[in-house]
């Protein structure tokens, strides 16, 4: 999408995770903000706080998206947008994709983020890889004692898919 075709509303959005992305540096936590819209109204907003919470997890989309679901009592964030001062990263992308978010919006690129060691492209590399290749050894055990829990799923009535 080209830059002139962003309203004044998206730029208003942006700028509102930039600076939360300033805020949190400023803060102990890592330069990255995010800020889930939904008909021009902020459901949530999120920082890094990795280090600071001790949390692998702890991205700033995810902790938006986290917020923004206890918010509107959904495991779906339909119609939402998320602005977040950066590219997400293959976890923070794949949440927003669970999440059912409409469109992503970032500013910093992946490779920005690479240009000062947050480089997310070694994961993007072992998902292609071979389980046998991977750095982190993936092993199947006991997957037929395992399917017993997805017969359950699968039986069960009542189930709220997602």
């Amino acid at each position: 999408m080209k830059d002139h075709k962003f309203t004044i509303e998206d730029r208003h959005f942006m700028q509102m995770a930039i600076d939360l992305s300033i805020e949190n540096v400023a803060n102990g936590g890592g330069p990255f903000g995010a800020v889930i819209v939904r008909n021009g109204e902020v459901l949530s907003t999120g920082t890094n706080r990795v280090t600071a919470n001790n949390d692998p997890t702890a991205h700033a989309e995810v902790s938006a998206i986290r917020s923004a679901c206890a918010k509107e009592q959904s495991f779906k964030l339909e119609g939402c947008t998320c602005y977040t001062s950066c590219e997400p990263c293959p976890m923070c992308l794949s949440a927003l994709y669970w999440a059912g978010v409409e469109r992503i919006v970032y500013g910093n690129t992946k490779d920005d983020a690479k240009a000062i060691n947050f480089d997310d492209s070694f994961i993007y590399d072992e998902i292609a890889k071979p389980y046998a290749l991977r750095a982190i050894p993936c092993q199947n055990l006991m997957r037929e004692e395992a399917l017993a829990g997805f017969r359950a799923w699968t039986e069960k009535e009542d189930k709220i898919e997602y």
